[in-house]
């Protein structure tokens, strides 16, 4: 038996398709944690395959028995990214991941064309991917209906709130279903997550697979002295 016999079958063929041998320990983790529609609360930086791992998290939530969707009718999943590059990143990742299940997924992310968006969400999508503010606007001019929504993600959440977008994410947190999985990833667990996660998840199961004290081993920090009017050449 290997952890990929945790993963729903379609997914699983898709990894084995992008030649995956293991997966990386947030992947793992997750998978191993068996969440079902339970909540969790995960501590992940970025380029530790999380996208890969809320993939499989939520799965079983919007897929069930199923191998694969039906039309869409309603969104099942949002996931919310502080930018727009990481929104288009995280679509692209999906699309390779659930290829096998016939998911059709849109994006809507600020400085993109807004009516293209909306014509991409009246002709239907499983899982939509995009920015807080644009959500948000979206959802109130009731061109995204959240009303049947059964997995909700906060993809690096500490950056979100550190950008400003509190209320935005309340705001879709409020109105989507509350019996929805909710996953909040976050590469560091200050008060405030700590305060968003107490207050819009329910026994969420919490998975770190990182020392939290010493996130971004793997980089390494060097200070450099220069002159004031140097400082745009020394950017890199």
């Amino acid at each position: 038996m290997t952890v990929f016999d945790d993963v729903v079958p379609a997914l699983r063929k898709a990894l084995q398709d992008q030649k995956y041998l293991s997966l990386t320990p947030v992947q793992k983790a997750v998978v191993t944690s068996k969440l079902g529609g339970a909540d969790a609360l995960v501590s992940a930086q970025t380029g530790s395959g999380k996208t890969v791992a809320f993939g499989l998290a939520i799965a079983s939530t919007i897929l069930g028995l199923d191998k694969q969707f039906a039309q869409p009718e309603f969104p099942l999943a949002l996931i919310v990214t502080p930018t727009r590059e990481l929104a288009i990143q995280v679509k692209a990742e999906l699309q390779w991941l659930y290829k096998l299940t016939k998911a059709q997924i849109a994006s809507c992310v600020g400085g993109m064309d807004m009516r293209n968006e909306r014509r991409a969400l009246e002709r239907g999508a499983h899982i939509i991917v995009g920015t807080p503010g644009r959500l948000r606007d979206h959802i109130e001019r009731n061109s995204l209906d959240v009303s049947q929504l059964k997995a909700l993600v906060l993809d690096e959440a500490d950056e979100m709130l550190d950008l400003g977008f509190k209320d935005d994410l309340e705001f879709i947190l409020k109105t989507s279903p509350k019996d929805r999985q909710t996953l909040l990833f976050s590469a560091t667990l200050p008060k405030t997550i700590i305060n968003l996660a107490k207050n819009y998840q329910k026994n969420a199961v919490r998975i770190s697979t990182q020392n939290e004290r010493e996130q971004h081993h793997d980089i390494e920090y060097q200070a450099m002295t220069i002159a004031p009017n140097d400082k745009e050449n020394a950017i890199i």
